[in-house]
């Protein structure tokens, strides 16, 4: 692995003052525009609440516990050196606080979200959400519930990263660390450290020896607020109502609407475990990753293309572009057969299809930066 060069993107006041800064000005406000500024601005932090915070619905007389896939996905490198790549980025562990008790409102209700706006959408278990980026840009983890199963929303605005996770009886923080760029989270009921795009267990100071086990995912959607709404007008979305006082017009990084600051280009904020020149640090790839390995497909390339033939390993592959959402889903496809798209339908022999629901097994797909990508799935397969 080639050595990472550090990104020196960091602005010159020591982070955890112009965190300060920069929140007192949202607060009151009357912060400058993010994208005027040439770096991108740091992560925001809050003052830590007590890390053994349980929702109204644990009981604490429970065991708590985490649960974990039946696969175990692929690592980089050795856990231990992993966490010896950690770093810490300004705030202390739960300096960004995971809203724990998330309130929504009805899609109506939502004056604060502008038509272009990204939200990460779900529709599972009876329940329809959408959670805004904008707030979860300030808080990275929501804990909540979808029906009767337990989840988190994880959210990492440095590597352009949404994950959902079952979380069982217990809750997701943020630690502190960054790992690749990427947000190192814990469970409250081990502490183990979850790097989120890596999704398993490595060694961390709360605790050592952590069983080296992936969490159960799944999939959010990241498109914009209108293409959602008029897909899904009944759905729930999260309230700027989270207990904190934040500034959620605000977001510290730059913008997604349109897309300037951090998000548009440039450097990581912080050093790499890895670099590949192929596409730009900042390309926007559809991936996914099994125990097998791990494949790439560039997200305009997938818009301009419709469907892309790829493999993930041994295994033939291909990735289907959905314009309802902006978004792409990759399937196993062992017989390679033929499919084409046309008017945002998917054609095959056997019928037609929409692009999430194709007769073949799916794999678990989602955006991510090119540089953070590449750095945690080294040997990835990438078609276009």
């Amino acid at each position: 692995m080639r050595e990472s060069p550090y990104a020196g993107s960091m602005t010159s006041l020591p982070r955890r003052q112009f965190i300060a800064a920069a929140s007192l000005a949202a607060l009151a406000g009357c912060a400058s525009d993010p994208a005027e500024n040439s770096t991108p601005s740091p992560t925001p932090t809050e003052t830590a609440p007590p890390t053994t915070r349980t929702t109204p619905t644990e009981a604490p007389e429970k065991t708590l516990s985490v649960p974990l896939a039946d696969e175990t996905l692929p690592l980089p490198m050795p856990a231990e050196e992993l966490r010896e790549s950690a770093l810490s980025g300004g705030p202390p562990k739960d300096g960004i606080p995971s809203i724990d008790e998330p309130s929504f409102l009805e899609a109506g209700e939502a004056d604060f979200l502008d038509p272009g706006d990204p939200v990460f959408g779900v529709v599972r278990n009876g329940e329809t959400k959408a959670y805004p980026q904008k707030v979860l840009v300030w808080h990275e983890i929501v804990n909540d519930s979808l029906g009767d199963l337990p989840v988190s929303v994880t959210y990492c605005p440095l590597t352009g990263t949404v994950l959902g996770f079952e979380r069982g009886n217990t809750t997701f923080g943020v630690s502190g660390r960054l790992i690749n760029n990427n947000l190192v989270m814990y469970d409250r009921a081990t502490e183990a450290w979850w790097p989120q795009i890596l999704a398993t267990a490595i060694p961390g100071p709360w605790n050592e020896a952590p069983e080296l086990r992936s969490l159960r995912e799944f999939r959010l959607v990241w498109t914009t607020w209108q293409r959602w709404r008029d897909r899904h007008p009944e759905t729930a979305v999260l309230s700027t109502d989270t207990g904190y006082a934040k500034n959620y017009g605000l977001d510290p990084y730059g913008n997604y609407n349109p897309r300037s600051g951090y998000y548009a280009g440039g450097s990581p904020a912080f050093p790499t475990i890895g670099s590949d020149d192929r596409y730009g640090d900042k390309t926007v790839v559809m991936g996914a990753r099994t125990a097998d390995g791990a494949v790439a497909f560039p997200k305009n390339a997938l818009r301009e293309q419709g469907i892309i033939a790829g493999e993930l390993g041994d295994t033939p592959v291909i990735a289907v572009y959905d314009e309802r959402y902006d978004t792409g889903y990759v399937y196993r496809n062992p017989e390679e057969s033929t499919f084409e798209v046309e008017s945002g339908t998917v054609r095959a022999e056997r019928g037609e299809y929409a692009p999430d629901d194709l007769p073949l097994s799916r794999i678990h797909a989602f955006d991510a930066m090119w540089f953070a990508w590449a750095g945690f799935y080294p040997d990835t397969t990438v078609h276009a």
